[in-house]
Order: structure tokens, then sequence, then C-alpha cells
């Protein structure tokens, strides 16, 4: 699509807007910022109110539509120039209820989505050499946008001291199905193009950020949840070799399956007996049939179980596909094919683990039988170690067992294969400050009075975006020392990114060593804490039996 082409549609829309008696939101770019000459054409910004510059919607590959539905990511390039004045739809997916924790604005949803946004400071130029951070985002591989007010770097981009960039990827179905025409098609390869959405746009920021202000030698790529996956995937793919210098992966860090986020990836085999079955519920005679197909039919025969939606349908996911993922994860670290940079492995104190039956037994009783089924004849023994006496002391005492097993094991484990295997540092975190809600507030999906730090409370804090959640209604009522927490978080993860080591003088952050084995915490206060390794080590030796997690009272946000 050309310059023009984007000019008549604003225009277009414009107009219609003034015909509807609306006032035209995108009908002008109020402080443009001069062209910037990308490796694909000519890019204009805005500078926003706040003096940040900011180019939403900058396209980094052919929209990935009819006949390029389900192949890599093409090439782009256009004539004149092309204004970067509004984020863009988010990849095709179901849309959020209004009324739940992550609930920041309707978005536009499509196939057209291959996006991406840059903030900078103000005084940002081609020279300024700024350290960039790259946020991919999460939400199970079937929802998630760079739009998300949550995900924005303009708060980031205050500090004067980095560059922040988002991106959009495909997911569900539309991001990951593999399928033997696909295969045939693409030189013995299927699946796993929302990884390679994202290696596209990687390569994007390391050809062009230096023109925005940034450093391509300082960045560092950032996912949280499923993006933390992403993460690990790129972490993991030799065609991301050399597009950034350290990686953070929130919530979690699951290279070998350790956790719940982990599990052995299936093969290229396994991706294409998903997509015969997908084929077959469509209804489709063959792939050309299958890009023929409407998107929103495509949806409809996936499988979704968050944001108040719950539908049976096919499910797909990352797979070694030969190309992207060559090989198992560990196969790469034994050739020491990995990108070997620098990571921080963090998790929040109540995370995905709060769901576990240790943490939602309501009696001593129940988390005595719970203990029992989950550990068997050694339940005993975990009892010694994770003992209760009162029903007040089970939400604790089980949290600290559920997370010591899962997320926190999971970190540690990326910590002793990283020092095994690699040469470059492991730092490890938990996020565990309360969110300040306001008084009174009712969340659809959350208990404000039991939700700890969930999962991706600690985003907000990265970024600076607290204030995100007071958009439409008030739903937190943050504090000078939650913002002082912020400040402190972001200033250590711009470290990160501009020397490879998160520590500042305000955060205190020793490395991980299989000698001295700790991480930060981000609590009431910053501190170093040692692992109860001891605790760890047996829960490590005795992996518990998986038994039906109990329905909460509410769901949980994921996203």
């Amino acid at each position: 699509m050309g310059a023009p082409v984007r000019r008549i549609r604003t225009l277009f829309s414009a107009l219609l807007l003034m015909v509807a008696g609306a006032s035209p939101v995108f009908a002008q770019v109020d402080n443009p910022i001069a062209p910037i000459a990308t490796s694909e054409g000519l890019v204009a910004g805005n500078i926003l109110p706040s003096g940040i510059k900011a180019w939403f919607g900058v396209p980094f590959a052919k929209p990935p539509v009819n006949d390029l539905r389900w192949r890599p990511p093409q090439p782009i390039h256009w004539n004149g120039v092309w204004n970067a004045d509004r984020k863009m739809p988010e990849c095709i997916q179901v849309l959020r209820p209004h009324n739940i924790n992550h609930y920041f604005g309707e978005e536009a949803t499509g196939e057209d989505c291959l996006y991406l946004n840059v903030w900078a400071p103000g005084t940002a130029h081609e020279g300024s050499n700024l350290p960039v951070i790259v946020f991919i985002y999460g939400g199970g591989g079937t929802i998630g946008s760079s739009g998300i007010a949550l995900y924005g770097g303009e708060d980031v981009a205050k500090t004067g001291k980095a560059v922040f960039v988002n991106l959009n990827y495909r997911v569900g179905i539309l991001g990951f199905m593999a399928h033997p025409e696909l295969t045939k098609e693409q030189g013995g390869h299927s699946g796993d193009y929302a990884y390679l959405d994202q290696n596209a746009a990687l390569k994007w920021v390391h050809d062009n950020i230096a023109k925005f202000g940034g450093d391509p030698s300082k960045i560092v790529i950032m996912g949280q949840s499923a993006g933390a996956q992403s993460v690990t995937a790129q972490l993991f793919s030799p065609l991301s070799k050399g597009l950034f210098r350290g990686a953070v992966m929130s919530s979690g860090c699951s290279w070998m399956g350790a956790g719940p986020l982990g599990g052995p990836m299936p093969t290229l085999a396994d991706g294409e007996k998903i997509g015969l079955e997908i084929q077959r519920r469509l209804g489709a005679a063959s792939l050309e049939e299958m890009r023929e197909v409407p998107a929103d039919r495509i949806l409809a025969v996936q499988s979704e179980r968050q944001v108040g939606v719950n539908v049976e349908g096919v499910r797909t996911g990352a797979i070694i596909d030969g190309y992207f993922t060559p090989n198992t994860r560990l196969e790469m670290l034994q050739s020491h094919a990995e990108n070997d940079v620098p990571i921080i492995a963090s998790f929040n104190h109540e995370d995905l683990d709060a769901g576990s039956p240790l943490v939602t037994a309501k009696t001593v009783a129940a988390y005595k039988s719970v203990a029992a089924a989950m550990y068997g004849p050694d339940a005993s023994e975990f009892l010694k170690r994770f003992p209760v006496t009162q029903d007040s002391d089970i939400r604790k005492v089980g949290m600290d067992a559920a997370r010591e097993a899962d997320l926190e094991q999971s970190a540690r484990m990326c910590a002793r294969l990283q020092n095994q295997y690699n040469k470059s540092p492991a730092y490890i975190d938990m996020f565990a400050r309360n969110p300040s809600f306001a008084p009174g507030v009712k969340i659809a999906d959350m208990n404000p009075q039991t939700a700890g730090a969930y999962h991706t409370a600690d985003i907000p804090f990265w970024f600076g975006t607290m204030d995100m959640f007071n958009m439409f209604r008030t739903t937190r009522a943050w504090s000078v020392a939650d913002r002082k927490m912020s400040a402190d978080m972001i200033g250590s993860l711009i470290a990160f990114a501009d020397t490879g080591n998160p520590n500042t003088a305000d955060v205190r952050w020793p490395a991980w060593s299989p000698r001295d084995e700790r991480k930060i915490e981000f609590g009431d206060t910053i501190q170093v804490v040692k692992l109860d390794t001891a605790r760890m080590d047996w829960l490590a030796a005795h992996p518990a039996k998986a038994i039906p997690r109990a329905s909460p009272d509410q769901p949980r946000p994921r996203d």
C-alpha cells in the first residue's frame, strides 16, 4: 500500500466522521515529525502532548491476507510517506468484555495487522544511541495486542533514556497452524508464523531503530506469559541471531518444560495433523479453499478460554518446524546454538500458581488431603516442609509451595541452564507488590481483596503505565511508593538494555550463581532474598501428581 492510498483513506475516514457529526480524531497530525527514511520507505510520526515522539502503526511486513495467509511475513516497500499517526488493528481474535481488569477500550481487529509502534524521547535523534526495549505481548497465543494501553512506551520514553517498541503478531490458528500443503509449499516447513512475525519485526528494529534515536547493539526483548514463551522462542531460533543483546521473560521462563507454561514441543507432523483437523472443520477441500474462508469462521473453530469466552475447539501452538525452531531446546543448548545473551527470569508472587489446589483449599484438613493426592507416600515429608496449623495459614504456605514447584522452579532452571551452557549471566526476580485498588471497586475477572501480585501485575510497574487502569473508571489508587517502585523498575530495565546488567544506584541486583542462589524481590520494598534451595530441591525430586484444579471463585486475568 502506497502513501497516497494511506492519505486517501485518512481523508475518507475524516469525511465519514464529519458527515456523522463526530470529531475527526485522525483527520490530521497536529505535531508532525519530519519523515524518516527506513529501509521500507519514508515514515512520518507525531509529537505527543507530553513531548514524546511517537510513530504508531508502522508496517514491518505485507498484510498477511489472501495468498499470504499462512505464509511467513513478506517484505513491504512503499513510495511516498507513510503517516504513522494511529495504532492499527489487533490480529483477529475474540473481543474483551468491558468490565474486566484488562479492558482499555475497543480495538479494531483483522488480518491486516502486522504493524509496530515506536516511542522515543523528544530530544532523540539519529546518533542518540539510546538503549531499546522491545515488548512482545502475551495472551495464551490467541489474544493480545500492541495497542493495549498497558503495553505503551510513553512513560519509558519520558525518562529520556530509552526508545520503546511494541509489535503485533498473528495469533491462534492464523498464527500457528501447520499443514501438509503448507509444508510442501514452503519448502519443508510450516507453522510458527507468530514467531516469524516477531522475528520480522525484530529485524525491522535492528535495521531501522538508529534513525529513531536507538542503538541497534542495545536492544532487549521482553515478553510476558505467552510473550515470555515468544522471547524464549527467539532465544532458541538461529533466525534471531544478533538481533538483541538481552532477554526478559516475565511469568515465566520455561526452557525445558518445568512449570505450568512449559512442556515438550510438538513436532511438525503433530502440527500438520491439527491443520488437517482444522481443514475438516472448515469444510474446505484444499489449502486454496482454506485461504478463501472468512477469518471469523476460522476464529469460530478455535479453542478459547480467556476474557470470558469458553469455546471448545481446535488448539494450535508452537512446534519444532525445522526452520524457525530447528531442534529441541536441549539439543540447541548442547550444541551452543541458542542466542547467548543475559537473561532475566521473572515471576509474580501470586501469578498462575494462585490456582493451585494447595492455595484454594479452605481448611487444614482439605489442604492435607490435597497434599496426599499430589504427593502420595511423600505427603508427610511435604507437610514437614510446608506445614499449616490453622486455616489462615493455607493461602501463604500453599502459595509458597505452588510457586516454588512451578514458576519459581522454572526460573531457577533457566538460570541453571544458562550457567551450564552459556557464558552470559542470569538474573531472577519476583514481583510481590500488591496493587493499590480503589476502595470498593468491582472487577469481573478478579477479586481485589485476594488478587495479590497476580499474573501481569508487574507489567504496569515495568512500563509506568499504571494510570491506564483508570482510563474509563477508577480501579486503582496508586501511592507515591507505588510510583517510586515503578520508577526504580523502569530504571533497572533500561540499565539492562544499556549494559546487559540491571543494576542501578537504587536497585542492587546480583546475578544468579549456583554458589549463591538469590533473587531480587519487588514487594513493599526492594530486597535481595535467598532462594529456599532445600525446599526447591525436594520439590524437584518429588514431582507432584497433577490433580484437577478447583474452579476459582472468579476467573483470573491472564494478559
